[in-house]
């Protein structure tokens, strides 16, 4: 699981770095991002969580989806 956090739809509502703060953190400009590389499976399901519980639908899983790496 890859977790990645849409910066057009992120509002800095924060709620995803309560749920997993281990995956998410707020970056300088007040917006979620999330750590590169895969989640560790201990994380998993509170990443589902965060995916779920963010109103700004801004977080998906892409794991082995390419459209959101940076070239």
């Amino acid at each position: 699981m890859k977790a990645w956090v849409d910066p057009d739809r992120c509002a800095g509502h924060g709620i995803c770095t309560t749920i997993c703060p281990e995956v998410f953190a707020i970056n300088d400009d007040g917006y979620s991002e999330a750590a590169a590389g895969d989640v560790p499976e201990q994380f998993e399901d509170a990443v589902r969580d965060a995916i779920k519980q963010c109103p700004e639908h801004a977080i998906d899983d892409v794991t082995d989806d390419s459209s959101t790496e940076e070239s």
